[in-house]
Formats: structure tokens, sequence, C-alpha cells
């Protein structure tokens, strides 16, 4: 039977404690780093040689549902009354919106460093020491709107022209398209900084600190804010019935993709499935 993720702002205080215990608990394991471990693993960017999984690539949906999806079902080991809410950053849009409670993902970071000093993952609570990372620093750190050059998160409007594309993604299927839905939702744009910085890309920005970098599932929040990405290809698929993950074939020898992409039939790396069995998730989970 399938369960139900919930929008985190109508999650109980009882659901709110149940969901930051199952994180800490898998943290405590030993489980938790090896999901930051592999997204920086999988980050690999346009410039570098070899397949793309994770991101500026096709699969950057299909790859990152199935990490939610790990995660959650690492949780559920844990507590099975537990499931990733989503944040809809559409509308819960400032440092003070829910998400930031003391009883669930914690406040902004301090002024000199920006590390998260309150809620139940911050460095001196004793519980969430960061030892996979990009820096050296074994705190979490954010930067909420970006203090020192604001940003605004993303709008109902900003989504909603990605999900009007009824072409799931285009050639050269990486991070310069400009037309298809996955482009358009991962947030690849042109120009240089912020005006660069669409969707998910920008919610990440907005953030700032630990959630910039191949390294952001060290931000428990990142969890969140996919399973919202997420959200967004099932109601794309809802709007768009019969239009699929593309490329259907993998790019032929002597197309500057060839080996660098993930075909819709094709195995996603690390996992033994395919973008087309990750598709439909109606059978595990569905979204209130």
């Amino acid at each position: 039977m399938a369960y139900t993720r919930k929008n985190v702002s109508r999650l109980t205080r009882t659901e709110r404690r149940r969901f930051v215990d199952a994180l800490l608990e898998v943290k405590r394991r030993g489980e938790y780093d090896e999901f930051v471990r592999m997204h920086m693993e999988y980050n690999a960017p346009d410039g570098e040689r070899g397949l793309r999984t994770a991101h500026m690539a096709p699969s950057f949906l299909p790859w990152h549902r199935n990490l939610v999806l790990e995660l959650e079902r690492a949780l559920r080991r844990v507590d099975g009354s537990v499931t990733v809410p989503y944040w809809d950053w559409t509308r819960d849009r400032t440092a003070t919106s829910l998400p930031w409670a003391d009883d669930l993902m914690g406040g902004n970071g301090r002024h000199s460093d920006r590390q998260v000093m309150t809620g139940p993952f911050a460095y001196r609570a004793g519980n969430w020491e960061i030892t996979e990372g990009v820096t050296d620093r074994p705190y979490l750190a954010r930067d909420l709107g970006r203090a020192g050059n604001p940003i605004q998160l993303p709008t109902a409007r900003d989504v909603e022209g990605a999900l009007a594309d009824p072409v799931y993604d285009t050639a050269p299927w990486d991070s310069t398209v400009t037309q298809g839905f996955r482009n358009k939702l991962e947030g690849w744009g042109t120009g240089r900084g912020s005006v660069s910085w669409h969707n998910h890309n920008r919610v990440h920005r907005w953030i700032g600190g630990t959630m910039v970098g191949g390294a952001a599932p060290n931000d428990p929040v990142f969890w969140l804010h996919h399973a919202f990405v997420d959200l967004q290809w099932t109601r794309w698929q809802q709007r768009h019935p019969g239009r699929h993950y593309l490329p259907a074939e993998p790019p032929r020898s002597g197309n500057a993709q060839h080996g660098r992409v993930v075909a819709r039939y094709d195995r996603l790396p690390p996992w033994d499935v395919t973008p087309d069995e990750l598709e439909d998730m109606s059978r595990i989970y569905r979204y209130e």
C-alpha cells in the first residue's frame, strides 16, 4: 500500500519529532554519510568526461528520485511511520518559515561564519557532525537569502514555466539546453551569477552554506527540497500523459553525448534500476 509524503507545513509536532529522530538515528548508524558520499561521487558537471547522472543531464530527476527513496527507506527502517516531507518554497519563502523551526530544520547561520546554532542539526547539539564534505568545517552552515547579495526563492510562476513544457528534455542533454522540462526545473540558465540560477538551483543558492556544492545532502533540508522537486515531476507527468523520459535511446557513437547520458532503459548508476522503472511511483508513495 502506498504511503503519503506530506507538505512539511502540515506535519504535526509528533510527526516532526519522529522525522527528526529518524534522521538523527540514520546519521548515528553511519548510513546518512553514505548518501552524502554518493551525491558527491555522482555530481559530475558538463565539463568532465564520462557519464553524468546526478546533475546537468536528463537523469537529474530519476537519480534524485531514487536517492530520496533510498534515504526514506533508511528512515522507515528506524520508524515505519516516517516519510520524507516536502518544502513548498513557492509558498514558504522566508527565513522564518516553518522548515526553519527549532524543532525541525533549525534556523539560519550566524553572521560570523554561517554556522547554524539552533535546532537538532546544530553542531553544538552534538548529534550532527559533518565528516563528508568539500571543506573541513564540521558544522552545518546556512546563509538564508544570501545576506551579502540577496536573492529571492523561485515563485509558482517560475515553476509553471517548467511544468508547461510538454517535452521532458532535448539534445544536447546537458546544462545548456533552453527547452525541455528537466533543465527548466533543474535550473541551469544563461548568463553569470544569480540571473543564471532558476528553480532547483536557485533554492540551493538561496539556502547557501552547506547546500552549495556536491556535499549538499549534509543539510537535512536537501531532502525536503528534493521531495518538492520530485513532486513537480509527478505533476508534469499528470499534465502531459503519454510523455516520457528522454532520450529514449542512447546517443550514438560519434555524438558528443555518446556514453555521457543515461537513456530511458539504461541502468542508472549506482543502482540496478532504469529511468523507465522510476517514472511511476504510485505503488510506493503519493503526495498529499
